[in-house]
């Protein structure tokens, strides 16, 4: 056989060792999807521990009023939480609208701290410790600034996080609040079921891992204080303090009845930045954490190192290359005697591809019919194949800034 056949099987097999990981996850999704149907959560406690609300915000002026109206209306004790926006830095008018909530005297506290570029500016991770250093909280959650958790989602976090005293976290759901938008919207609100229910549910199930997601999520403070606070080099400070939790033996938590609503880009060139920024950021913490995988205590470091490389590395790098060789193969553009075997192997991989969507939206109430099995189908061809140039541009952004030693700033969402 040729380079190029040994290149185009190659990357089948990748692809196919990533879809069989992803079936295996599934099943555990499914499974503990059944769990969750069947169990009934207490959410009464004798005691209710005190929970420190943060929300880091640069230029929110469209969506803030409605998210702290959200966070300030939860089915929780109104004197055991406290709510802290961190305004890092803003041009907008977050500053007026903030103080006027604050104005109206609400039973919850509701602190704002306003920072400039002297004192604030720099990022998530350094508005979070900004924030940090004001809290009072036992427990602290993280929401962003455009998220409309559900009344319950605070106390389904809390009341999971204090029954196990082995759990450093624990994340609930996120839903597309602008689903509906366009083709776009509905490819993100597809993506968001699928990662869930398979990468978080499936891995909670099997595994017992978790990534906190970046938002609607609680942990325990104790453990901000062990760690000295968020990594203010990473953009993904999510899956940073993720990883370090692991590493101190602490498990996190994914329970879906914990909900939050939040609004996802409209527009190609405002999703292509974000995860431009979400890829450049797992790259950083793969590289960080890469000496894991070979420490034989690191434990389920090992496992979401190995994935999430797969994933963001190989996988999209073999989808892409596949693709390519197979279309350039049928036009006769080269020579690629194994085509027509490899033919089956590539449309199984593709009928796996929307089975195992279908699946996720299937465990997702309402989300299962016609026209979102038609996007699946669509989204192999387009939306999947742009992660590929995601990951390029992120790698690319990784590498610039490493060499030229860029601080870490602020990269703002547009919203709508």
């Amino acid at each position: 056989m040729s380079l190029i056949e040994y290149l185009f099987i190659a990357s089948l097999i990748i692809i196919w060792v990533v879809i069989l990981v992803n079936i295996v996850l599934g099943i555990g999704g499914y499974l503990y999807s059944k769990e969750m149907d069947n169990t009934w959560i207490d959410t009464q406690l004798e005691y209710y521990p005190m929970v420190s609300i943060m929300v880091p915000a640069h230029n929110e002026g469209i969506v803030i009023e409605k998210t702290v109206r959200s966070l300030l209306s939860f089915d929780y004790p109104v004197d055991r939480y406290e709510v802290i926006v961190i305004n890092d830095n803003s041009t907008d008018d977050s500053a007026k609208t903030l103080k006027c909530i604050q104005d109206e005297g609400h039973p919850v506290c509701l602190k704002v701290i306003n920072t400039d570029a002297v004192t604030g500016g720099k990022g998530k991770s350094n508005a979070l410790n900004i924030g940090y250093k004001e809290s009072v909280g036992e427990f602290i959650a993280i929401y962003d600034a455009d998220n409309t958790p559900e009344k319950k989602a605070l106390l389904y976090l809390v009341t999971t996080l204090v029954r196990d005293d082995k759990l450093g976290a624990v994340i609930g759901k996120f839903r597309t609040r602008n689903k509906e938008h366009n083709l776009l919207t509905k490819f993100v609100n597809i993506e968001t079921l699928f990662f869930q229910w398979m990468a978080q549910a499936g891995r909670w199930k099997l595994l017992k891992l978790c990534t906190i997601p970046g938002t609607n999520f609680i942990l325990r403070r104790r453990i901000i204080d062990e760690i000295g606070g968020w990594d203010t080099k990473a953009l993904a400070e999510d899956t940073e303090i993720s990883f370090r939790m692991y590493r101190m033996g602490y498990r996190i938590m994914f329970m879906p009845k914990a909900v939050t609503w939040e609004q996802e880009p409209q527009t190609i060139k405002v999703w292509l930045k974000q995860r431009t920024r979400w890829a450049k950021g797992n790259i950083y913490v793969i590289f960080k954490d890469l000496k894991y995988v070979f420490d034989p205590k690191s434990g389920p470091v090992k496992f979401d190192i190995i994935y999430f490389t797969a994933i963001y590395i190989f996988g999209l790098t073999a989808s892409v290359v596949s693709d390519v060789l197979f279309i350039f193969g049928l036009t006769h553009l080269i020579t690629i005697n194994v085509v027509g075997y490899s033919l089956i192997l590539w449309f199984l991989a593709y009928v796996v591809y929307i089975l195992s969507i279908s699946m996720a939206l299937m465990l997702e109430k309402g989300e299962l019919y016609a026209e979102n099995i038609l996007i699946a189908m669509l989204m192999y061809f387009t939306y999947s194949k742009l992660w590929a140039v995601v990951t390029l541009m992120g790698l690319y952004h990784y590498i610039k800034d490493r060499i030229l030693k860029t601080e870490v700033k602020w990269y703002k969402t547009e919203r709508f």
